[in-house]
C-alpha cells in the first residue's frame, strides 16, 4: 500500500489466529438458490453430510453438481452413498486449477466482497455470523446469484 510521505503510516487491525471453518455450498443456476453448510473441516464425511442436505432440497429432478478434484471428493467411502443416490445425484468433476468455471466460485468472491472486505472482525463467530447472515438473503431463489452464476 503506498501512503504519502507527509502522512502517518495506517495501523490495520488484524486478528491474528490460525482458526477456521469449513463452508460447503452449492448455487441452483436456474433460479439462483443458495445452499450452504458450515462444518468444523472438510473431509469425506462432512461432504456426504452435505450432499444429504443437497437431496433434501431438491425431490424429483436430478442434481448435478460441478465440483473441483479436493481429495475428499473422490474418498472411496462415498461410493456406497453415491451408489444409492445415482438416480437424484450426479458429480462432475472440472478440469485442475479451473476455478473460473465453477460457478460457487463467483458466489464465495461476492461473499468476501460483502462480508468481509474493509471490515475488522476480531472473531471467527463475528465472521461466521456475516457470512450465514447474508446467505440466509440467498437461502431463495434470487436474481443476483441467478445474473452471476448465468451460464449462457
Amino acid at each position: 500500500m503506498w501512503v504519502p510521505p507527509e502522512d502517518k503510516d495506517p495501523i490495520l487491525l488484524m486478528a491474528p489466529t490460525r482458526k477456521s471453518v469449513a463452508l460447503f455450498g452449492a448455487v441452483n443456476l436456474r433460479d439462483g438458490k443458495l445452499v450452504t453448510h458450515f462444518e468444523k473441516k472438510f473431509n469425506a464425511m462432512t461432504f456426504r453430510d452435505f450432499l444429504t442436505i443437497l437431496l433434501r432440497h431438491r425431490r424429483t429432478r436430478k442434481i448435478v453438481i460441478l465440483l473441483d478434484n479436493a481429495k475428499y471428493h473422490h474418498a472411496v467411502i462415498l461410493r456406497p452413498f453415491l451408489k444409492n443416490h445415482r438416480e437424484r445425484l450426479a458429480l462432475e468433476f472440472l478440469p485442475a486449477y479451473s476455478p473460473e468455471l465453477n460457478p460457487i466460485e463467483r458466489v464465495w468472491k461476492l461473499t468476501r466482497k460483502l462480508c468481509t472486505h474493509n471490515t475488522y472482525l476480531e472473531k471467527l463467530e463475528t465472521l461466521v455470523d456475516a457470512v450465514a447472515r447474508e446467505h440466509t438473503i440467498w437461502n431463495v431463489p434470487n436474481d443476483t446469484l441467478r445474473k452471476l452464476c448465468c451460464i449462457i
